[in-house]
């Protein structure tokens, strides 16, 4: 008979891999983009999807601002609270799965019968905004899992390589891969990120950024606590919810954030003037 040191000892393993905060994180291959593409599709596959942040580059600029927070310590927190939203975000579409197992497969085959349509005509009327979120929380990370054999990656021997989808450039090479120190990575054309009119210029509207992380997996939160009462009598009536609460609060962070861009609009200098 198993004795209870024994018995604790196990439920923690158990609480460690549902939840893993505190344990080492899993090592990934990037020594190369191939393999850095199968990285990414290994963290979801692993559940660890609140990993894929780390594959994400961007240089930041040498700007210190008036709280002693740099351009670069803010990328990092921004990234850190991505990291816990799509961690969230997986353990939820894991969940609606599992409570939706007819659903989902009824899910899963209407997707693969539009897919066959897709070179004809589209129906009329547009897609309905239930099914979109249902085959959305469903599998959030189809992407990266299905579209795998799409997905390559072209070494171009200067340190970057290009993303293909079906060997034609990613957004029209807009995103790209990148050799750092931890390995390669995804990154964007610095001159296109920074001076767009959407990147953060100053402290506050990188603190709004983190912000709109944090407030979506705090909805993603509640909308599980409402899925482990068993708050929902199908997958569409889940996911619609869960689609009202996630607008509701990136709406109201997306207000804030227009709000503080607008006197800056295009002006690179004047956000960046707050840091030393």
């Amino acid at each position: 008979m198993p004795s209870a040191r024994s018995g604790f000892r196990r439920l923690a393993c158990l609480a460690a891999a549902l939840v893993p905060v505190g344990c080492a994180d899993p090592e990934y291959d990037l020594s190369t983009p191939e393999k850095a593409l199968d990285a990414a599709s290994r963290m979801v596959e692993e559940g660890r999807a609140d990993l894929l942040p780390q594959l994400i580059d961007l240089k930041p600029r040498d700007i210190t601002f008036d709280d002693g927070v740099t351009e670069a310590s803010a990328i990092e927190d921004v990234k850190g609270k991505l990291g816990e939203m799509l961690g969230r975000l997986w353990r939820v579409s894991t969940k609606l799965n599992e409570r939706f197992e007819a659903d989902v497969r009824k899910e899963l085959e209407r997707a693969a019968a539009k897919a066959k349509e897709a070179a004809g005509a589209p129906a009329p009327g547009g897609p309905d905004i239930g099914e979109v979120l249902s085959g959305f929380m469903v599998d959030p990370f189809r992407f990266l899992k299905d579209g795998r054999e799409r997905l390559s990656a072209e070494d171009l021997s200067d340190g970057t390589a290009a993303l293909l989808w079906d060997d034609e450039p990613v957004f029209g090479g807009a995103i790209s891969m990148v050799e750092s120190d931890e390995g390669w990575k995804f990154t964007f054309p610095a001159e296109v990120v920074q001076g767009s009119e959407f990147w953060p210029q100053t402290r506050q509207e990188w603190a709004v950024v983190a912000s709109m992380m944090l407030g979506i997996e705090n909805s993603l939160k509640d909308f599980e606590s409402e899925l482990d009462r068993d708050a929902f009598r199908s997958l569409q009536q889940a996911s619609e919810r869960v689609g009202r609460i996630l607008a509701e609060s990136v709406a109201v962070q997306s207000i804030i954030y227009a709000g503080m861009k607008r006197p800056r609009e295009g002006s690179v200098e004047a956000g960046a003037g707050e840091g030393r």
